[in-house]
């Protein structure tokens, strides 16, 4: 009889072991976030991310801090749910700190600390206008951190009065640079100059700080039109480091303070602040470390003074570089080394100088983010977090990375993921999950979130593709502008090449193909809907664009989509603007089509998504429009996210199977 009962435990386990993933596995999944080490290299401190029950009222995840061992072992928590708390730094007595709002003590965001020996959370600061980012002066003084101006008197009376109207780009609300000294607990401005300051890092030697800022406010001109300047703390006048036109990234600060390194872009119409440069911090040009480097960069720390290190997308993988300063070769062209090409996706990195650790966050295939350790040197990472052990009864599909020739010779790129019950010789239904930007990437680790559920998709019997059409990243720089001026032309191109390669494989049946994509991605989508109609048998389309003249005029980053992207305005060229709009092809659509939209986006407005929908609706072509309150440039709420993933798998069962 036991023997009996065993075996059928045993048999449910097993049927259990098999079972697919949903779209509630996806939605209750668990992140870990922000590794920091403490100075001796014995703990860590880190974020996670926790999903709301379906019981608890709307909205985002939850974040908790917790702290671990170096070794992964002796997790226990700080803070609980659902009081958020997040961005973990270590004082200098070895304490913690974090960002949290708490109203019982504040209406805005504060510095909170709590002992590694337990008890409550106090709070540090009480700033009026609340902490955005903060960071620790090296020699434990002083907090650094951005804040935003607070309204004039005279602006609150007159919205209490009812007169709350809102004037465009004449509200300046600036993001100011702030300094609280631990001691004394006083606040002040480290300038008073108006500069709107985006990001900023001490020196290792506590007397600067260097900062991105610009004095546009409102405008992705902001983004565009940054300098990087250097202040003496705790006050002084900034000193311009590098006027640079385009987009800059990470930067990072060398141990002895001299050299200042920075992720920029090469020119205005670059789309990526992907390749390094170095600038010393008392003056003088910045000399570019990686030309014609055919990947893109993404983070930057130091090992040394003489040596950066780099993380990268290459293709659809991430690689860990060292890049050695001292040693250029003839062409000027500092050594690359690569110290970690490991399975996982890293998403963050962070080099401890006193041990040589390096603290990962990464993904794979397998599991979403988690936190590693490794070695400088070493080709192996060590697993610390296990924050999904369901993962473990969930069976996934197999997934991998697919190259194919574009029409005009170009070798591209795309993650591909098999259907779960996948049988060798059977022609299945072809699905695009296409990634947004256009320079985004799709990269070969987990690719399964709410808005592009790609193992759901293959659990449900589809064959999935994540195409790296031109103009992504990964590749490089001139690869990532091989698209502008062309919007919607050979880009495409390399998608339809993309599903002629796996139909002449045998894979797909060229009959069944749909497609889905948000923002950018789903500008795709909707062209794919209209323009190549023929092709396509349904259609998602997620916060896309679907009239570039109207677009232009609506949304938050009229410069990056203009001149980055088309090196033009659209009312200097509304031909080409209208005939790259999927609405001026209409007449062409037969393609159901199923349009989703925030309705807080700002980013593409929603009568984007209203305009397409109602266009096909008046052709006869099978559609629906799905508007979702409260909501961004995507998905944050879990009702929203079940029932976008319901009604997407369902709109590929109806149409495409």
């Amino acid at each position: 009889m036991k023997r009996f009962i065993t075996s059928i435990l045993l048999f449910f386990s097993i049927i259990w072991a098999d079972r697919p993933i949903t779209a509630e596995d996806i939605v209750n999944m668990r992140y870990s976030a922000q590794p920091a080490m403490d100075a001796n290299g014995t703990q860590i401190a880190y974020v996670k991310i926790i999903p709301r029950r379906a019981d608890e009222k709307r909205g985002g995840s939850y974040r908790e801090i917790w702290v671990m061992d170096s070794d992964g072992s002796n997790k226990r928590k700080f803070t609980s749910s659902p009081i958020n708390s997040w961005s973990p730094q270590w004082t200098p007595n070895g304490n913690l700190s974090f960002l949290s709002r708490r109203k019982e003590h504040h209406s805005a965001i504060q510095v909170y600390v709590i002992s590694t020996d337990g008890g409550e959370a106090t709070i540090l600061t009480n700033h009026k206008t609340g902490i955005g980012s903060y960071q620790w002066s090296p020699n434990g003084k002083w907090i650094a951190f951005l804040s935003k101006d607070e309204k004039s008197n005279e602006k609150k009376k007159l919205e209490k009065d009812g007169f709350d109207m809102i004037v465009m780009d004449q509200d300046h609300i600036y993001t100011r640079l702030w300094i609280y000294n631990v001691k004394t607990g006083a606040y002040q401005k480290v300038f008073k100059q108006n500069l709107n300051v985006a990001s900023f890092t001490w020196t290792p030697d506590s007397k600067s700080i260097v900062f991105q800022g610009t004095d546009k406010t409102g405008s992705d001109r902001d983004l565009l039109e940054r300098s990087i300047y250097r202040v003496k703390a705790p006050n002084g006048i900034p000193r311009k480091v590098l006027e640079t036109t385009g987009k800059l990234g990470d930067m990072a600060i060398s141990p002895n303070s001299n050299n200042l390194a920075f992720l920029g872009a090469t020119s205005y119409n670059d789309p990526i602040a992907q390749s390094i440069y170095l600038i010393p911090l008392k003056g003088g040009m910045a000399k570019m470390l990686t030309p014609d480097f055919k990947e893109s960069f993404i983070t930057l720390d130091w090992i040394d003074d003489k040596t950066v290190l780099g993380k990268s997308y290459r293709g659809t993988k991430t690689v860990l570089s060292t890049i050695d300063i001292k040693d250029r070769s003839l062409e000027g062209v500092a050594n690359q080394t690569d110290l970690l090409i490991p399975d996982e996706i890293i998403t963050f990195v962070s080099y401890h100088r006193e041990t040589g650790k390096l603290v990962i966050v990464s993904n794979s295939q397998s599991n979403p983010n988690e936190i590693f350790m490794g070695e400088v040197g070493s080709n192996t990472i060590k697993r610390l977090t296990y924050s999904n052990p369901e993962l473990d009864d969930i069976t996934l599909a197999k997934q991998e990375t697919i190259s194919w020739k574009s029409n005009d010779g170009l070798m591209i790129e795309g993650v591909l993921t098999y259907p779960l019950k996948y049988r060798k010789g059977k022609r299945y239904p072809l699905v695009l999950q296409i990634h947004g930007g256009p320079e985004g990437t799709s990269l070969d680790g987990w690719n399964t979130r709410a808005t592009y559920p790609v193992q759901l998709l293959a659990a449900n019997g589809f064959v999935v593709l994540e195409p790296n059409y031109r103009g992504s990243g990964g590749r490089g720089v001139a690869y990532s502008k091989a698209d502008h001026d062309d919007l919607g032309g050979m880009e495409f191109e390399d998608v339809l090449a993309g599903i002629d390669q796996l139909i002449d494989d045998g894979l797909v049946n060229k009959n069944k193909v749909g497609t889905g994509g948000w923002s950018y991605g789903g500008y795709f989508s909707a062209w794919a809907a209209t323009k190549h109609s023929d092709r396509f048998k349904a259609s998602m389309v997620g916060a896309g664009l679907t009239n570039m003249i109207s677009f232009m005029g609506t949304t938050d980053i009229p410069y990056e989509m203009s001149i980055v992207h088309w090196n033009q305005w659209w009312f200097d060229n509304m031909e080409l603007h209208w005939e790259r709009s999927p609405l001026s092809h209409i007449n062409n659509a037969k393609t159901p089509t199923l349009v989703i939209h925030g309705l807080r986006d700002e980013r593409v407005h929603p009568e984007q998504g209203m305009q397409l929908w109602q266009a096909l609706r008046i052709k006869g072509v099978e559609t629906e429009l799905v508007l979702y309150p409260r909501e961004p440039h995507g998905l944050l709420e879990r009702s929203h996210k079940l029932d976008y993933m319901d009604r997407l798998v369902g709109w590929y069962n109806k149409h495409v199977k």
